[in-house]
């Protein structure tokens, strides 16, 4: 490992606290970068023994989230003086990035994985908060060093929403997948645990409005109840879709057995089995600058049915790894859309099969995290060498 660069890398989530794609691209990245270089994480919560975190005091909870974030960014801030170059990740963190760039006169990157002027319905969760949270991101976006986008749709929308950008600071580095802890893995015994019998899709994802889980919960009432359905989904943004997504499970399991939901978060190997068994993973994601989870499915051996919005086309080769259904903004044509692809391929069992096993041999060769740290850290000498 070289000594000579020393990161200091800031994210919100780090275990056990990972709720979503971010959080398992910063554990990921940060595992793949620290066989090469020095990183040093700082992220929020309490304390850990390979991070160094910053939980909130209790004389702050009632802080509205967003006020708690930047109160957590500051601190993180004054702790970075001893690092060559910063890298954060969400707009919970990129204010800490910002703030030890001005700070310590040290090199400031962004990696996009989602944009705030992109997730209006965060208002409900946030209230104010959301104005501030987009301030923070615009704010951090238009002094950063460089940017890097997970896809080349999230480049596309960064510069949508952020016109004033010098495009050429904005840099395509894919996100990643481990495909050895992510592999075609069988546990009948987890499946007798749950109660889970017969064929079945799955969706996997925080309970959002980015997520698209009501559509596909409506489109299911469309499905053949010969037809299993796994929600693995929790962590609600706010009462009201938390509320709606309980409504609706509860509605499909009045009239079918086979519709069954994981509210918690599952242990990764509990997670890989559950996708392993599945003939179809389904992401109807309305916003997805990326779209980790269908890599994992992929490396799971999986076959995706996604929707083509964000960076979801440049993962889910549509015909050869699963197939990809428009979103428009229309959710009722989404719906019946979602209801006839899925009868459709649930129907051809061996088509699930060949998309699932070209979905592996993708995920293996093009989304590998050695190349993806290798292209993190040539960005990150670049940078400094530039300042």
């Amino acid at each position: 490992m070289s000594q000579d660069l020393r990161i200091g890398l800031v994210t919100k989530e780090w275990p056990p606290h990972i709720y979503g794609g971010a959080g398992v691209h910063a554990l990921q990245l940060t595992q793949a970068l620290r066989k090469k270089i020095t990183v040093d994480v700082h992220c929020f919560g309490e304390k850990r023994q390979d991070a160094h975190a910053y939980p909130l005091p209790e004389s702050l909870g009632s802080l509205n989230p967003a006020l708690q974030a930047f109160t957590t960014d500051i601190e993180i801030a004054q702790a970075l003086g001893s690092v060559d170059l910063v890298h954060s990740h969400t707009w919970y963190a990129n204010m800490a990035g910002h703030l030890a760039s001005l700070l310590h006169g040290i090199p400031h990157v962004i990696t996009a994985h989602s944009l705030e002027p992109d997730r209006p319905w965060k208002a409900e969760q946030l209230g104010g908060g959301y104005r501030l949270s987009s301030w923070a991101e615009k704010t951090a976006y238009q002094a950063a060093d460089a940017i890097i986008a997970v896809s080349n749709g999230m480049k596309k929308d960064i510069l949508k929403a952020y016109p004033d950008l010098d495009p050429s600071k904005i840099h395509t580095i894919l996100n990643g997948v481990d495909t050895q802890k992510y592999s075609p893995t069988k546990d009948p015994e987890l499946l007798a645990r749950l109660g889970i019998t017969g064929r079945y899709a799955i969706f996997v994802g925080r309970i959002t409005r980015q997520k698209g889980l009501a559509h596909l919960l409506r489109a299911w009432a469309n499905v053949s109840p010969d037809i299993g359905l796994l929600i693995a989904a929790g962590n609600p943004d706010e009462p009201a879709i938390g509320k709606e997504i309980a409504d609706l499970i509860h509605e499909l399991q009045l009239t079918r057995k086979n519709v069954w939901w994981q509210e918690k978060m599952l242990p990764q190997p509990e997670l890989r089995a559950l996708l392993s068994s599945a003939e179809l993973f389904i992401c109807p994601s309305v916003y997805e600058p990326l779209g980790i989870v269908n890599l994992e499915a992929m490396a799971c051996q999986t076959a995706v049915l996604a929707t083509r919005v964000g960076g979801i086309p440049e993962v889910v080769v549509d015909g050869v790894t699963g197939e990809l259904v428009n979103y428009d903004g229309d959710g009722t044509a989404l719906e019946s859309a979602l209801a006839q692809k899925i009868s459709t391929l649930m129907g051809n069992p061996e088509k699930l099969a060949n998309y699932g096993a070209l979905g592996r041999k993708r995920a293996v060769e093009d989304f590998g995290w050695e190349a993806i740290a290798d292209q993190t850290e040539a960005l990150y000498r670049s940078v400094i060498s530039s300042k």
